[in-house]
């Protein structure tokens, strides 16, 4: 490691809490839009570590040589995945301490107008779904999420560091068991959150693809900060000279195969809705065609999947530290727009009338610092995992072969 390169931590957790404060002053300015707001930066920032987390276990799914320095940072970020969990809190409270206890998703308040279609509690479509969205059921389901993905975070995280210092192979062995079931756990749980936190913000509508959506979506956000991270390591020191432009040229690659498969799931799901024309479900496309919301629908096609696909084709710019920096930086702008576009148009007016991103200029203030809140958390525990442990995995089985990986 470098000797001048000294990461400061607690530098990030302040510019958190700064963040989470602003959020949570936001609760008592304009509740509806702050909430709304922290909502989507939490599941934003949580989708990274999920994706950080799904590369890990890829990686010891398929016993990868290449990927073994890329995996030990991405083992830093998962340290987060608690954190995120006593981020979820403030939104429990607001939820049962608020004026509305539907102030979010609100089949919460049995008492709350559908717009001159009765009530919650009347409507024949939420009594058919009680089964699944129960409050209790909810947030035991959300406990349950976090509970599983910090446990499989620890446990990577806990075999990768005992092998620094023991070089046993039993614990390469372990990770293999744990990603096998992990995968499996993590899919079914990251889906889970997806309906809950999301899809049933606006419970009439559904879509059998929306699990398949939030899973490429996340796997995009940790491949650009995972592009960003190296990128930041190889210039400032602790990674020049280990980290090759094969190892990016690869990360790259994924993030462009992901780009390839995000557009795949997001054009099915708008086809089948479109090719189907049942009105309980084309309703929801409908509502993102109304005011601003059409010309972000363009911007994503063309700026999130036409542009990245045509600039990741290239060869020379996949191998180039400062072309996939700025490609990280567009990606992830990207990322969090399509979260707004996902999330903010099931918010409607007391005339049903479907919210608009820049109605007032002033939500910018809460629609940034629910993201800089939890990132700054994030960035805390990459940090503060990172200063703990070696740069690299030195002992693990597949490191000779991950340094020499050049073909």
């Amino acid at each position: 490691m470098s000797a001048d390169f000294s990461p400061n931590p607690k530098k990030w957790l302040l510019i958190g809490v700064a963040g989470l404060a602003v959020s949570l002053i936001g609760f008592f300015v304009d509740t509806q839009i702050a909430a709304w707001s922290y909502l989507i930066g939490l599941i934003f920032i949580t989708s990274i570590a999920i994706g950080m987390l799904f590369l890990v276990m890829i990686h010891h799914i398929f016993d990868a040589q290449w990927s073994v320095i890329v995996r030990r940072q991405a083992e830093h970020y998962i340290s987060a995945l608690p954190y995120m969990g006593i981020l979820f809190i403030p939104l429990f409270a607001l939820t049962y301490f608020g004026k509305d206890q539907g102030i979010l998703w609100l089949w919460m308040n049995d008492a709350a107008s559908l717009h001159g279609h009765g009530t919650v509690g009347t409507d024949i479509l939420y009594q058919k779904k009680t089964w699944w969205l129960s409050e209790g059921f909810f947030w035991g389901r959300a406990i349950f999420c976090f509970v599983i993905w910090s446990y499989f975070a620890w446990a990577f995280r806990r075999n990768s560091f005992a092998q620094d210092e023991d070089g046993e192979a039993k614990h390469t062995f372990s990770s293999r068991k744990h990603a096998a079931a992990g995968l499996i756990l993590v899919a079914l749980t990251w889906t889970a959150a997806a309906f809950d936190w999301i899809m049933s913000l606006e419970y009439h509508w559904y879509s059998t693809m929306f699990g398949v959506w939030i899973f490429a979506s996340a796997m995009r956000a940790s491949l650009a900060v995972m592009l960003l991270t190296v990128a930041y390591l190889v210039a400032k020191g602790p990674l020049k000279g280990i980290l090759n432009t094969k190892h990016l040229h690869d990360v790259a690659t994924l993030a462009f195969a992901f780009t390839v498969f995000w557009a795949y799931i997001t054009f099915s799901q708008y086809f089948l809705i479109w090719n189907a024309n049942l009105p309980e479900e084309t309703f929801w496309y409908n509502d993102r065609e109304q005011g601003l919301w059409w010309p972000i629908s363009m911007l994503l096609i063309f700026g999130y999947f036409l542009f990245p696909f045509l600039y990741m084709l290239q060869f020379p710019l996949k191998t180039n530290y400062k072309s996939m920096t700025f490609m990280a930086c567009w990606l992830l702008s990207m990322n969090l727009l399509d979260g707004y576009f996902n999330i903010l148009p099931s918010l409607k007016d007391d005339h049903g009338e479907v919210f608009q991103l820049f109605s007032d200029p002033t939500n910018i203030i809460w629609y940034i610092s629910g993201v800089v809140g939890a990132g700054g958390i994030l960035l805390w525990a990459y940090w503060t995992s990172f200063q703990k442990t070696k740069i690299i995995p030195i002992r693990d089985p597949r490191i000779q072969e991950c340094l020499n990986h050049n073909h």
